[in-house]
């Protein structure tokens, strides 16, 4: 009887076990939905609109997150007196506007969200949310679409304000500078784009880059792009061709000369330098040396002088029509000693240079404190050369694939401009097998003769090389470091060499770019083939 008892009770508690195990709330499956808007006071749409306070209901509770980046109030409002969005920080089932600034009559607003309405639990977005409603009998219903790109380089870029400007009476080029759109939208996330709630009209298309988020123009900070060609609604719902934003050249305006170091000043300026010249006026010693150089990516101009006695120089500017003069103190006692480093490590690339980086500009090379020999200790032929852009002095001689190499700078070897000489230095490399390279053959066809340059580029869209082409022709990019690389394909229209930027009151745009659509991965001891049609 015990036994039974025993059993029964045994097959009681593995019963009420495994149906524990069965009940046991797993939380259910993970809440993918994103909030929905269930209702509005004033309703969505509403006509004739004269409140000052808005509530948008949704179906849980949803969070705001950056709200005051993503929100896009169009037509804009005054920035003086921004609209009150309330809660930020908490969540709750509504949001709550109140608006601050007179609306204008007749005309239809939209407060569009971006994707700042998520969630409160697991932060699902409701992308693009927007409100709508009119202050006139009607909701204006046209629209207009369309995309953007950076025009030199591959990536795709975020976060462009797109402006609308009506082309009335009152319109002036110069609008863009001083006043607000009539209709703003933005990219956000992607590079598409699209106007809602329009009325019918003629207006201007911008593209913004904008640093300040006050929809107005400041070309130090700003990048822009246009549509050259009146936008027409109802007739434009749709704009094909991609604006193109880019960074205007400023005109050219001299800030600020000041001593950096003993024996350096710099000389600070904004827009294009070219024909940009410093001279001295006061009186000098005729032995006295300067070397000047432009600083790369930075608007200075870097003038080295050498030692001289003085509290201060006198300086003559010039450049095209623009003449200046300024004084220089001078307060440093102290010169930078000569401090000579190799640019490469212990292998040397078949295109690379060798180069030695100086912490002051090199005057003089004394090729008899100079060796360069190959594993067998026998001379190597070379050619130094001294750059003029830079601190740097550079030594060009056949290399050989596979081979070793010592070079030796004996004391002397290099002087700089304050008669300084270097201490001695010994850099030993090698090159790699041809087998180690890969390189790439493009076959150009040119229908139209057009002035072409041809680059190929790292993956972030930095130039490797390049090559002109003004027919139908095969190019080809030898002893290429085995990783990827992409085609860039600048039509250089005024034939200077280079890519030119555009301009908006000139209603220039900036020369136009493609990418070969494939990426190149070149591998060691391989060659790749792509084909290029030229279409302008």
């Amino acid at each position: 009887m015990r036994k039974i008892k025993f059993l029964f009770l045994s097959i009681l508690i593995v019963s009420f076990s495994s149906c524990a195990k069965k009940g046991r709330p797993t939380g259910g499956p993970k809440d993918l939905d994103a909030p929905i808007f269930v209702t509005a006071n004033p309703p969505y749409e509403t006509v004739n609109f004269d409140k000052d306070e808005i509530k948008i209901y949704f179906n849980e509770y949803i969070k705001l997150k950056d709200v005051n980046k993503q929100l896009i109030i169009s037509p804009p409002l005054n920035p003086n007196n921004p609209s009150l969005i309330t809660p930020q920080g908490t969540a709750s089932k509504y949001i709550n506007i109140k608006i601050l600034d007179t609306l204008l009559k007749n005309t239809t607003y939209t407060f569009d969200f971006g994707n700042s309405v998520e969630d409160n639990n697991e932060s699902n977005k409701l992308e693009r949310f927007k409100y709508v409603f009119s202050t006139g009998s009607y909701i204006d219903s046209l629209s207009l679409k369309g995309s953007v790109k950076n025009s030199f380089k591959s990536e795709e870029i975020k976060d462009i304000k797109l402006l609308l400007y009506q082309l009335d009476s009152a319109f002036t080029d110069s609008i863009i500078y001083k006043e607000k759109p009539n209709y703003v939208t933005t990219t956000l996330d992607s590079s598409t784009y699209k106007f809602t709630n329009l009325k019918e009209g003629k207006y201007l298309l911008i593209a913004l880059k904008d640093v300040a988020s006050d929809y107005i123009f400041n070309p130090k900070t700003d990048e822009i792009g246009f549509y050259k060609d009146t936008i027409t609604l109802p007739k434009d719902s749709v704009i094909e061709t991609p604006i193109s934003i880019f960074k205007e050249k400023l005109p050219f305006s001299f800030k600020r000369a000041k001593e950096l170091k003993k024996g350096q000043l710099i000389f600070a300026y904004e827009g294009e330098p070219n024909n940009f010249k410093v001279d001295v006026i006061s009186n000098v010693l005729e032995d006295f040396k300067t070397i000047t150089s432009f600083e790369k990516d930075k608007d200075t101009l870097n003038f080295w002088h050498s030692p001289i006695e003085k509290d201060s120089l006198i300086f003559k500017l010039t450049k095209d029509q623009f003449i200046d003069t300024v004084v220089v103190n001078l307060r440093k006692k102290k010169l930078d000693s000569l401090v000579v480093t190799s640019s490469i490590g212990r292998i040397i690339n078949h295109t690379d240079t060798l180069f030695f980086e100086t912490t002051n500009p090199i005057t003089k090379i004394d090729t008899s404190k100079v060796s360069l020999t190959d594993i067998d200790s026998l001379k190597v032929l070379y050619s130094p050369y001294i750059s003029k852009n830079e601190n740097k002095v550079g030594f060009l001689f056949n290399k050989k694939f596979n081979a070793n190499y010592n070079l030796k700078l004996y004391p002397g070897a290099f002087m700089d401009i304050f008669n300084q000489t270097n201490d001695s230095i010994k850099v030993e490399f090698n090159t790699k097998s041809i087998e180690s390279y890969g390189d790439i053959t493009i076959s150009v066809i040119n229908p139209n003769s057009s002035f072409i340059i041809i680059q190929l580029t790292d993956a972030k869209d930095n130039t490797i090389s390049q090559q002109t082409v003004e027919s139908t022709k095969s190019i080809s990019f030898k002893y290429l470091i085995p990783r990827e690389y992409k085609i860039r394909i600048i039509y250089d229209t005024n034939k200077n060499g280079k890519w030119d930027t555009g301009n908006y009151l000139k209603k220039q745009k900036a020369e136009t770019v493609e990418y070969y659509p494939d990426i190149q991965p070149v591998r060691a001891n391989w060659s790749l083939n792509p084909t290029i049609t030229i279409k302008q």
